[in-house]
């Protein structure tokens, strides 16, 4: 493997490999004008590409609210198909299976870009409520936006449940459990600034994001639990 320097030298230098005294060593380093050059035998080697920097942001948060039960209980609603209940907040809102959704996502700000994240998610069933689970995530915006897609990895995971201890009780307690990862390749503009600044501030605005819209999920999940009892009664 050769690899180009500057200089202006017309020196050459050998480095024995093995030994000092044995300049003729097929092992030999040499430093000579406009190149740098490792023999065949030498078990180093140089690589003048660097792989692209990947920052981390990871985020978790868990709300609660409490729901007053009607004439039937709130684990009897949240033991429904996932066809049958809604448990996704997004601008729209397109089914793919029984149990699969595409979630056309509300915009937000990520630094200086508006994003519009499309998911693919997963709802399963579980004992006391369910189980939200990414399986894809496709950002929509600015050309600098979509650029980014086949350059990070995103999961995210969203459990919801209901307190069993109390399912006698006349107001229940509903959680919403999430947890947000995203492994992204640092964009060229942002290689001038240390990783950990961009992941401390990347987590941030995922802190921000779990914050504002958990409250606003918990709220939509209620009233979908209202609104399903009153029809069903």
């Amino acid at each position: 493997m050769k690899m180009a320097l500057n200089c202006s030298s017309s020196t050459c230098i050998t480095f024995p490999y093995n030994k000092i005294r044995n300049p003729t060593n097929t092992s030999s380093l040499t430093l000579k004008t406009g190149f740098f050059h490792l023999t065949q035998k030498s078990p180093f080697r140089v690589s003048a590409a660097t792989s692209p920097a990947k920052a981390r942001f990871v985020a978790s948060r868990k709300e609660s609210v409490r729901v007053r039960q009607l004439q039937r209980p709130l684990i009897e609603y949240m033991s429904l198909p996932a066809s049958q209940y809604s448990v996704l907040d997004a601008e729209r809102i397109e089914r793919v299976d029984d149990n699969t959704f595409r979630c056309y996502v509300y915009r937000f700000k990520f630094f200086a870009f508006e994003i519009c994240p499309v998911l693919l998610v997963r709802v399963e069933e579980q004992p006391n409520g369910c189980c939200i689970k990414l399986l894809s995530c496709k950002l929509e915006g600015s050309p600098i936006v979509v650029a980014q897609n086949d350059k990070f990895d995103a999961s995210m995971i969203n459990r919801i449940s209901c307190d069993s201890n109390s399912r006698n009780s006349e107001v229940q307690q509903l959680t919403s459990d999430a947890f947000i990862e995203v492994s992204i390749e640092v964009p060229f503009a942002f290689r001038a600034f240390p990783v950990e600044a961009i992941e401390s501030s990347g987590t941030q605005v995922l802190d921000q994001i779990l914050k504002l819209m958990l409250p606003r999920f918990m709220s939509q999940v209620s009233r979908s639990i209202c609104y399903s009892f009153i029809e069903v009664n």
